[in-house]
């Protein structure tokens, strides 16, 4: 059929538009490329680039429906790439949406099975191995960003660049996604509006109908097909004797072979990258990829092949986690092996894919659970000095980097006490240390607030020690302090910072299970309090995490006290993705009812030094000149507060 014939009219009277099946081929392949490249952006990128192309290339053939039908009334009327309404074209697009959001949905048998039905049996490709071509840096960043966003935030990405709905609000993309089943089209809708525009998508980059063939290992293929007939039956043989006497398969791993995933090479523990101790001297760069391997198991093949296994395909008995915005998936080059040991009663491995940070834990004694998890650690530099290793009681065991010179543990509720040695092993495994929390009730803030206090080598940029604190993460947090005058957060070791560090410690659960890279506490402001009853600081702690978005604001009231761990009081705060006093909007202005010693209730407020006036209306009201603001008040007065900044723009509170 001649594509100007293909597209459908919909008869009057509202009749249903039926689509037959020479319609949907023609429409399915004049848009091909577009469908194939829709279904591979939507793909999960663990897949790796072969598996994703063929699977990509399997998704939109197995759009071509069996018989005549009538395309979803609800997106039958969305637009195509060519801004034209036509339901053949809208009915393949909806079904090779809907498998490419399905596929990998489900894991074990049940998602091997709804693959295989969604998507028809996958072409097989003897000794190549194909690829989308490389075009520059852009193609790593939007490899990069479409690892952090789920299936439906991909597929909404997806849509967004090469369908070019006609709504700038995404509308029509919404209505696809929810025809897709999609349960939060807004949130993939909102997450996929966050990845920069225009990278490759206007290129060969990305184009699974554009590919680089390569062949496998030539000499390895021959050896196993000379090798494959004599093997089988020893193989065979074998595992029957295997699973008859141990039982079966390794209890954690799902089972199959990871190279039915395309990434059999990657998932090779023969192939892990090994570092020397010395490298990190001589590194351009100090992130992980400096890391030595270390650990007294780094030579035990049975247990990398574990960890790789588990990576590839955990079972049930395998609790998986990651961190906010952390993809868990496949690797897409190849793992760096940082440690392998035993820690207390587990036995961990830690690896690197230049991404994510991969820990695999299992029990020495065999029995239990395993655990498999991943964290985000792009941009890590020099003050992203130690990694978790095993948590037992309460207790904390970390991997520092081979750079530490001087490790400590100090409390963060008591500035004046010194820091006390913390001793490690010569693989660079500290001490346990206690977990911020674990001696208090829930909800309540304890005594102490354990942290790391450690020194880097000279020429490393860090001259001075800083401070780290366990936020519950893979990689805990790392503590700055920022005076007003100061143009740029500085380490939060000396005297002063340390003073308001101890008053905010108590709110650093706050942040805890976000990601968080930093926590930069920021004095924005002292303030002359009424009736001569001292002076009191305002500061503002500024959660930023690993991904760059979600960043937390949180204002705080520090009023003069007798003892120096005083928490202070929680005055206002930001929602996700808040810019407040952070590089992006570095400025603040909060309030709070004090009361003095003479028993008087005042509203105060303070803001950053570029506010030149605060006002308070409704329950209170008063105006002052300059960023702090006092006023009488009642007990329990509410008040609105807004502010002027030198610049001429308002400025409200945290809220």
């Amino acid at each position: 059929m001649n594509a100007q014939h293909a597209t459908a009219t919909r008869p009057r009277h509202g009749a249903p538009v039926i689509v037959d099946v020479e319609e949907a081929e023609a429409a399915l392949v004049e848009n091909y490329p577009h469908l194939v490249r829709l279904a591979y952006l939507t793909l999960p990128p663990s897949l790796g680039r072969h598996r994703r192309v063929l699977t990509a290339h399997t998704l939109t053939q197995g759009a071509l429906p069996r018989s005549p039908c009538e395309p979803d009334p609800a997106v039958a009327d969305v637009a195509g790439p060519r801004g034209t309404v036509d339901p053949a074209y809208a009915l393949v697009r909806q079904e090779v949406l809907d498998t490419a959001l399905a596929f990998g949905r489900e894991r074990g048998w049940r998602g091997r099975l709804r693959r295989t039905l969604v998507g028809g049996p996958a072409p097989y490709v003897l000794g190549l191995r194909l690829h989308t071509k490389a075009t520059g840096t852009d193609e790593a960043e939007l490899d990069r960003a479409l690892s952090g966003l789920n299936a439906a935030g991909r597929a909404a990405y997806a849509l967004l660049e090469l369908e070019r709905p006609r709504h700038a609000d995404g509308r029509e993309v919404r209505r696809l996604l929810v025809a897709a089943g999609v349960a939060d089209p807004r949130g993939a809708l909102k997450a996929a509006k966050a990845v920069p525009e225009g990278l490759l998508l206007g290129g060969s980059g990305f184009d699974p109908c554009t590919v680089h063939a390569r062949p496998t290992d030539l000499l390895r293929r021959r050896q196993h097909v000379r090798v494959g007939l004599i093997a089988a039956g020893a193989i065979a043989v074998t595992a029957t004797l295997v699973a008859v006497l141990t039982g079966g398969q390794d209890p954690y791993a799902a089972g199959g072979s990871p190279g039915a995933y395309g990434t059999a090479v990657l998932l090779d523990p023969a192939k892990l990258v090994r570092v020397k101790d010395t490298a990190w001297t001589r590194a351009s760069r100090v992130d992980f990829t400096a890391w030595p391997t270390r650990g007294g198991r780094v030579g035990d093949r049975a247990l990398l092949g574990r960890a790789m296994a588990v990576w590839a395909r955990p079972s049930a008995r395998v609790s998986v986690s990651a961190t906010k915005g952390t993809a868990e998936g496949l690797p897409v080059q190849q793992p760096q092996l940082l440690y392998a040991g035993d820690v207390d009663g587990a036995t961990v491995v830690l690896m690197y894919d230049g991404l994510r940070l991969v820990r695999y834990a299992e029990p020495r004694d065999g029995g239990g659970t395993a655990a498999l998890d991943f964290a985000r650690v792009d941009g890590a530099g020099v003050t992203t000095a130690a990694v978790v290793l095993g948590r037992t009681d309460g207790n904390t065991r970390f991997l520092t980097a081979p750079w530490v010179t001087e490790a400590a543990s100090r409390d963060l509720r008591d500035p004046g006490r010194a820091p006390a040695k913390l001793d490690r092993t010569t693989d660079g495994v500290t001490e346990p240390v206690r977990m911020p929390g674990a001696d208090s009730r829930p909800g309540v803030c304890g005594d102490t607030w354990p942290a790391l206090q450690f020194r880097a080598a000279g020429g490393l940029g860090a001259d001075r020690p800083f401070l780290l604190t366990d936020l519950g993460d893979l990689v805990p947090a790392h503590l700055t302090y920022q005076p007003p005058a100061a143009g740029a957060p500085l380490e939060a070791t000396g005297p002063t910072a340390l003073a308001n560090v101890a008053r905010t410690a108590c709110n650093l659960s706050s942040m805890s299970g976000l990601g968080t890279r930093s926590v930069n506490v920021w004095r924005y402001a002292t303030q002359r309090l009424p009736e001569d009853n001292g002076h009191a600081s305002w500061v503002c702690a500024r959660a930023d995490t690993w991904r760059g978005t979600d960043g937390r604001a949180l204002a705080l009231f520090l009023p003069p006290v007798s003892e120096p761990g005083t928490p202070g009081a929680p005055v206002g705060q930001s929602g996700r993705d808040g810019g407040a006093c952070g590089r992006g909007m570095p400025r603040v202005l909060a309030g709070a009812l004090w009361k003095s010693t003479a028993g008087h209730w005042y509203l105060l407020a303070a803001g950053s030094r570029d506010v030149t006036r605060i006002k308070a209306a409704g329950g209170v009201t008063g105006t002052s000149k300059g960023p702090t603001m006092a006023v009488r008040a009642e007990q329990g007065a509410r008040a609105e507060l807004s502010a002027v900044l030198d610049s001429g723009a308002a400025l409200t509170t945290l809220r």
